[in-house]
Formats: C-alpha cells, structure tokens, sequence
C-alpha cells in the first residue's frame, strides 16, 4: 500500500503555511511586494500566465515545489512521455503527447515504435480532408460535400466541437460543421431538417463503436440517408459515410467503407484524443495544415512541461496553485471565463478534462485519496458571464477561484469592441482580488478572490493548441501528486451498464431489478409516453 500524499512532510508543511497565509488578503499581499506580477508571472512561446493575483506568496511556491518533488511528479512525466502503462487500471499507456509529436521515432518500453502509425494517419487525415475541400469527393448524386455531422459524445464531440468553435477564422467557407451528442432527438433532428442528403457527409467518432448515444444517433442518420438516397444507397454509404474508432470491425459491420475508416490506438484516451482522427471534423474545417499547426502549439508546450523547472513550468504551476486553492484554501470550484466568444466551448471540454480524469476518491489500488481532488469546473464566456454569475463571484461569500482568458488581438476584428472586452476583462480579475469598500455594507465587494489569467497573442491553430495541452498537463501533474488514475472512468462506465439494464423497462415495461423509486418512475413514463 503506497502513502497518502497528505502523510508526507511536504504536505504538512503546506498544511502550516496555509494557516499562516490564509488569514491574509490580496491586498496586503500586493501592498507588502509591489514585485508581484514580475515574481509570479512568466511568458512561454509568446503565452503569458499571471499568477501574481494568487493567494500566495514566496514561500508558497518553495512548498509546493517540495511536494512535487515529494510526489515525483517528473518520474511520472518522464514515464508518460516514454510509453510506459501509466493507465494502470486498464494496463495502457497514454501516449497522447505522441500524436502531435515530430519525433522521427518514439519506442515503447514495450518495443514498438508508435510514429510510424501516427505519421500515416496523418497523411490518411489529409489526403481525405484534401478531397473533401477540393470537391473531389462528392454525394452520391455528384454533389460536393457542404455540410459536415460529426456524431459522437464526450471526448469524441467536446475537443472537436470547442476547436471548431474557436478556430472558426480559420474555416473554409462553404464547409459548415454541426457536432450531434445527445441521444434525445431534438440533437439530431433539426440538424437533419436543414442538410441537403445529397451533400451531407457524416463522422462517426466512437472509440469503442459501441457508445449508446452515439450508435442511435448514427443508425437514425444512416436511416436519413438512406431513405433519401433510394436506389443510390450503396453509393451514398460508401462515399458519405466516415467512422474514427479503435474497433475497426464494428465500424465495417455498420457499413463504413474502409477506405473511409480512421482508427486509433487504445492509448489514445478519450478526452485526450483531439490530437487523433477524432480531431477529422476540425481537419475539415480549418484544412490539415491548420490542424497540423494546432498540433506543433500542442508538441511546443509539451516540451516546455517537459523541460522547464517547476518553478517556471506553465502546467505545472497550474496544477500546484490549484491544490493550493482546493486542499489548503478550502476552495473546491473553478471558474474558467475566456473572454472570447470563440471559446465557448472551452468550459465544458475543460468540465470533462478535469471531472472526468481527476473526480476520483480512490487510488489505482483501491486505497482512499484522503483529499479532496477534482474541482467543480464551470464557466462561461466573459462578458456574458459577468450578466450572469459574476455576481455570486463578487459577494456570495464562497471563496471560487477563476482563470480568465484573453487575446491581444481579436480574431473577428470590429472597431472599438475589443478594446472593451479586455478592459471589462481585466476589471473582472482586479475587482475580484481587490473588492471595494465604500462604507456600504449592501455595495461592498469583499475581494480576495484568487485569480489567474492567460494573455495569448491571438486565437490561432497554433496557440490554441498550447492553451489546451497547458490545460491537459495540468490535469495530469494533479493525477500525479494526489496519486489517482486520470485516464479511466468507472463511474461513467457504471451509468451505461444500468441504462441498458433499464432499457427494457422504459421500452415495454417489462419488470427489471432495480429499487422502488426507480421502478415507479419507469412506470410513470411508460405511462404518460406518447405513440411513437
């Protein structure tokens, strides 16, 4: 049985200073060193990560350096990066570093040379992202491709959908994009109602091909298509119809053409995979030199994690100051506010990066964490959010971190709109950390609110591909000092078993083992279910 990283000497240390630090404010802290931006800020590749706004200080950094070290956290870097099964649960590596590597080779413990596989679906990638653009491929009645439906859910929809979104700039632009998850109908179908069969291409992103939600969704389109195409429906399968798994053989037996079949290995994670085939819709959208260029912003921080002290290390410090904030301060939400529409969807892929690998309370070996772990991550685009929830923020007396976003430069440039984005943005953090007093109980903003904030140059292939390998390694270094598994998922798995238990109960009203109270809501909605 391995220690609990909170029976260490560098946890107890921290434990210590916290008690020392947590009485004071952020403005005493900055009164006290008016260096704090120089001394808690660094700039990587053009990327600038301000910390100074932190409840930290000098002594704060030198402890949580110790507890990585403590942990090992760059044993277990080294050990990713090499291929070694630090997927233990399910006897994998995770080599999703590997997918955006321009390594010549990378040998496995295990002896395999993965690049050479990598290298080729990357040109499968292109050549089919190139016929699709150029109008070479076409429907089945010889129209070329305009609409793209990629059918999938979890980390085969949210890293695709969200890049797409940011990276709308960059897109072509007679080639729209819709992303389908939900099992419910009202996904799918008005999707469908506004596509055109004849020039409608579908992705089927599932890893295993065997996803619930995603296998409906793809039956009721192959159905759609089908239908419509009549006697051309060979034709309109085989040219319209592309699958991303790592189980080729379900894929085929849906009727997926192999020639338009894109897998991956099992090491590649779910919500780590937009690196892989299952980034094909984003291919698409902005053309493989584009997607080639995320990938470079993605390899480059990938080096900087690799390499870079902890003390000057992106993700790294990511990862620290958000233990810091949830086992030493108390505070067990996060708050993620891009202040670009672009990235609307960061929030929700960042919910299942974080939630999904790190909401765990047990070790690999079954032994309890004994700290709390992941976050509760929520968020919104700046400065819709400040209409909305900013206001809890500011005087709801919970303490909730946030890391807020920003771009020097707009991509969808507008005379006067940016400007005022960024001032409302960095008003946001200021009157968060520094409140306000004005001898009004009801008016006063506590402040105190710790902060980080992420400046990128611009939203670009290239950088948005270092924002969300920052936000990947983040995740991981956590895994690695609280010592959880962030690559499995069981009580995903848990939900799935018993759905389909109940399937059955909901179909028909066929008698199931379950309890009362599920039962008696099965019978209500049987009851109350309309004619199909």
């Amino acid at each position: 049985m391995t220690r609990s990283i909170a029976d260490t000497p560098a946890w107890q240390a921290l434990t210590r200073h916290a008690a020392t630090l947590r009485p004071k404010h952020l403005r005493d802290l900055f009164a006290e060193d008016r260096e704090r931006f120089a001394r808690f800020s660094l700039e990587t590749d053009g990327l600038l990560f301000d910390y100074s706004k932190q409840r930290i200080d000098a002594q704060t950094i030198a402890l949580l350096a110790d507890l990585a070290t403590e942990a090992d956290v760059r044993g277990w870097i080294a050990r990713m990066f090499a291929g070694d099964a630090v997927n233990g649960s399910e006897g994998r590596a995770a080599l999703h570093t590997a997918l955006r590597s321009s390594a010549a080779s990378l040998v496995t413990p295990a002896g395999e040379d993965v690049m050479p596989a990598v290298r080729d679906s990357r040109q499968r990638m292109r050549d089919f992202c190139d016929a699709v653009r150029s109008g070479r491929l076409r429907g089945y009645s010889g129209e070329p491709i305009r609409a793209v439906v990629n059918i999938g859910i979890g980390g085969s929809d949210l890293g695709p959908r969200m890049a797409t979104a940011a990276l709308a700039a960059f897109a072509h632009p007679a080639l729209r994009i819709h992303y389908v998850s939900n099992l419910d109908a009202a996904d799918l179908a008005p999707v469908l109602e506004n596509l055109d069969p004849r020039s409608t291409l579908f992705i089927v992103a599932s890893k295993t091909f065997t996803t619930l939600e995603t296998l409906a969704n793809a039956k009721s389109a192959r159905d759609w298509l089908l239908t419509a195409s009549g006697d051309a429906a060979d034709a309109a399968m085989a040219q319209q119809f592309a699958a991303v798994t790592a189980n080729a053989g379900e894929a085929l037996r849906f009727g997926v053409a192999p020639g338009k079949l894109f897998e991956f290995r099992d090491w590649v994670g779910g919500r780590f995979s937009l690196w892989s085939p299952v980034g094909l819709p984003l291919a698409l959208a902005i053309g493989m030199d584009g997607f080639e260029q995320m990938l470079a912003g993605a390899e480059r921080m990938d080096r900087h994690f690799r390499d870079a002290p902890t003390e000057r290390n992106l993700p790294l410090l990511m990862a620290l100051l958000g233990i810091w904030n949830i086992d030493f301060l108390g505070a067990w939400n996060l708050s993620i506010s891009p202040y670009t529409q672009s990235l609307r969807w960061l929030p929700e892929y960042l919910q299942q990066l974080d939630m999904e690998s790190n909401g765990k309370s047990r070790r690999p070996d079954g032994t309890p964490v004994g700290v709390h772990t992941a976050p509760v991550v929520w968020g919104g685009a700046g400065s819709n959010t400040q209409h909305a929830y900013f206001q809890l923020l500011h005087q709801g007396g919970w303490l909730i971190p946030s890391d807020f976003i920003a771009c020097a430069a707009s991509d969808y440039p507008l005379a006067g709109h940016h400007e005022k984005l960024l001032a409302n943005c960095l008003a946001q953090a200021e009157a968060l950390a520094f409140g306000s007093d004005n001898g009004d109980p009801l008016r006063a903003c506590p402040g105190n609110q710790p902060s980080s904030t992420l400046l990128l140059p611009r939203l670009t292939p290239f950088t948005l591909g270092q924002l969300v390998a920052a936000y990947e390694h983040k995740v991981c270094a956590q895994a690695a000092i609280w010592g959880i598994n962030p690559f499995d998922q069981w009580g995903v798995e848990l939900g799935k078993q018993l759905a389909a238990r109940l399937l059955p109960a909901i179909e028909s009203g066929a008698a199931v083992a379950t309890d009362p109270s599920t039962a008696g809501l099965a019978a209500w909605l049987r009851r109350h279910r309309s004619p199909a």
